[in-house]
């Protein structure tokens, strides 16, 4: 899911909480581990070879473990051999998948987005997989700020899949076009397009969405973007319950759904347990809650180090939230947390890497550039006081 990150200032600007948690570009952490299983239920037609199974997780395995340009380098190479040594197209979507991965966190975008677009042409493969790969480019353009090439993506995704139902029907895909209305959502919810997102989620889909929320066919990706559209509009109860919601998939595992199980790149489900965890926080901020924000961020922060090192960008943007938590605290119960911010803010534009104010190259760096302009915003207004 699309989160932590330039979202964050677009969501300052029009007053309301951070709206999306866009994950940043990766330094040289690892990727978080994603182990694929071949218990997939939603999609018949999607059946992985157990010998592809292995070399995947194994190589996913040795790029977390090892944590170094060489370690992805074999990674690589361990599913260049898998992709070559089978036909199945399924297994050969998998292996994509998680190249596309690998690409991600080495910080080789484009190289990521060509992987997800081969995957596009392989017509054979399972729905589930092109699905996946669809969420994933999604996700890369929002976070290099390229919204309208999300847009378009995430608009062919859905007309495939309505294709398909013209044809036969919606059994064994309607977990999939949920899953992509509400990816439609997140990116109209993102360029602040409020009322065009609504028909994307339960709510403007079935009216009275309680028993569908409640009742389990909203999970992950579909349920964080679903609470963060409740949240933009102010429904803080039901946005906290999804939130929550997402958070308990972490102690079901990856297992218990095959779109966590494939999802890649910065829609993975390590990131959206972070993203949901971060949320969470945000809310409870902006509840008065402060107790419970500051317990919801330190475990999203906990987290992603866990996950990525504790020199990751994204730790820059956790850190972030915080700040602004510990601000909104001081102004509501009148006190001072100063130094604490000041650190928070100084911790967080070195992990973003900002180049100096006068550096001329900086308009180009889009990926981080509202982040940037937010955290250096919130450092300069300490400064003043």
């Amino acid at each position: 899911m699309i989160r932590i990150g330039d979202k964050l200032f677009r969501a300052k600007c029009r007053g309301s909480t951070l709206l999306a948690l866009l994950r940043l570009p990766a330094a040289a952490a690892s990727p978080p581990h994603r182990a694929f299983s071949n218990k997939v239920h939603s999609d018949s037609s999607f059946k992985i070879n157990p010998v592809a199974l292995e070399m995947t997780n194994y190589a996913l395995s040795l790029a977390r473990s090892e944590k170094s340009g060489d370690a992805y380098a074999q990674a690589q190479l361990v599913l260049e051999q898998c992709y070559s040594t089978h036909s199945d197209e399924n297994v050969k979507g998998m292996v994509v998948l998680a190249m596309s991965s690998l690409l991600y966190h080495s910080g080789n975008y484009e190289e990521a987005i060509e992987k997800l677009q081969k995957i596009q042409n392989l017509s054979l493969s399972s729905m589930i997989i092109r699905v996946a790969a669809s969420e994933a480019l999604v996700g890369l353009h929002l976070e290099l700020g390229q919204d309208d090439a999300a847009a378009a993506t995430a608009d062919m995704c859905l007309q495939l899949l309505e294709t398909i139902k013209l044809d036969v029907g919606t059994e064994g895909i309607e977990a999939l076009v949920d899953q992509s209305k509400a990816l439609k959502g997140l990116v109209e919810l993102i360029r602040g397009n409020t009322e065009s997102a609504m028909p994307c989620f339960p709510e403007g889909r079935y009216g009275d969405c309680s028993s569908f929320v409640m009742g389990g066919q909203c999970t992950g990706n579909a349920a964080l973007s679903y609470g963060e559209f409740l949240h933009h509009k102010s429904d803080f109860e039901m946005a906290k319950h999804m939130y929550t919601k997402v958070i308990s998939e972490e102690f079901l595992g990856k297992e218990s759904s095959n779109l966590h199980q494939l999802s890649a790149c910065n829609m993975n489900f390590e990131d959206t347990i972070v993203g949901a965890t971060c949320a969470l926080g945000q809310l409870e901020a902006q509840l008065g809650n402060f107790e419970n924000a500051e317990k919801m961020l330190t475990t999203a922060l906990k987290k992603a180090e866990q996950t990525l090192g504790d020199q990751h960008p994204k730790i820059g943007a956790i850190l972030t939230c915080i700040a602004l938590m510990y601000r909104h605290k001081a102004t509501v119960e009148r006190s001072s947390s100063l130094l604490i911010q000041e650190g928070l803010y100084r911790r967080a534009i070195e992990l973003f890497k900002a180049p100096p104010l006068d550096f001329k190259g900086a308009q180009e760096q889009a990926c981080r550039r509202d982040l940037i302009a937010l955290v250096r915003g919130g450092y300069a207004e300490i400064l003043c006081l």
